[in-house]
């Protein structure tokens, strides 16, 4: 399916996504139902678990998912959005269809039903989302080793960094001393993927950005 977008504008805050992807998750049909159990906001992308049950409380019989003990099965919906010109839209997905968007909280992943098949898309999908939830997020001072070396944008790597904060304005921003130079630099969560903490600087302040700051004064 290809993306749909509200020409009316009647989507435009946080409250009126949700309530949106609420109501497309909701269906009330002659022999089945389907309603919203919890929906999360990643970046512009909405993870949506739904439950479907049967009206006369029957079990739900599904070639993907496994009955739940109450009857219901609870699936994974991922809507991507985007406002164009001020007309917020989306592209929806089932899990099993395959999206790429994979940064499902793990509260969300716990509430869906087991699959049928072990080399299903959507099991991949969930574990993708659980491999994401995984990544660490380090604290001020932590010493780590990551994965693989990180290529900068002059050219040098880094694999060997020491997190802490800087502000900027009112606001304290992550960043990263790197062990070699001695210079910062911002590294995304996908790039500490499988990375090591050799040190942890846990219970104590960190005075990394104040040594880094003096050295340069």
């Amino acid at each position: 399916m290809g993306w749909l977008f509200y020409t009316d504008r009647r989507v435009k805050s946080y409250a009126d996504e949700k309530a949106e992807i609420t109501r497309l998750c909701t269906s009330h049909g002659d022999t089945r139902k389907t309603e919203l159990v919890k929906a999360c906001k990643v970046g512009s992308t909405w993870y949506a678990a739904a439950r479907v049950t049967n009206r006369d409380g029957t079990p739900v019989e599904d070639a993907t998912y496994i009955t739940d003990p109450d009857g219901s099965i609870t699936f994974a919906a991922v809507f991507l959005t985007a406002y164009d010109d001020g007309c917020w839209g989306y592209k929806d997905m089932e899990e099993s269809a395959g999206p790429n968007e994979s940064r499902a909280p793990l509260g969300l992943i716990e509430l869906l039903s087991d699959l049928k098949d072990p080399d299903s898309y959507a099991r991949d999908w969930r574990q993708r989302c659980r491999d994401w939830a995984s990544i660490p997020d380090y604290e001020e001072g932590d010493r780590i080793r990551l994965a693989a070396p990180v290529t900068l944008t002059d050219g040098s790597s880094c694999q060997i960094v020491t997190a802490t904060l800087y502000r900027r304005g009112r606001q304290k921003r992550r960043c990263y001393r790197i062990e070699e130079t001695d210079g910062l630099v911002r590294l995304s969560k996908a790039s500490l993927a499988g990375s090591e903490l050799l040190s942890s600087a846990k219970g104590s302040a960190s005075p990394v950005l104040a040594e880094y700051l003096a050295g340069r004064e």
